[in-house]
């Protein structure tokens, strides 16, 4: 069993490091609104251009809601 020991250890240290990582993490993107933390998620994908495009021409009154 001690020569388990060290493993665990790295292990528990990777685990602590890892943790405290996320929580800087998680800290910065909690100062930010929800809206600023998602600006570019969408960025290139055609779905959402499309929804995009259908919005405009339901708001412009050229497509049936």
């Amino acid at each position: 069993m001690s020569r388990n020991l060290p493993n665990i250890e790295e292990r528990l240290e990777r685990v602590e490091r890892e943790l405290t990582e996320l929580r800087t993490a998680l800290n910065q993107h909690a100062h930010q609104p929800w809206y600023r933390q998602i600006v570019g998620d969408f960025a290139g994908d055609k779905a959402f251009a499309e929804i995009i495009r259908l919005g405009r021409q339901i708001r412009r009154g050229k497509l049936k809601g």
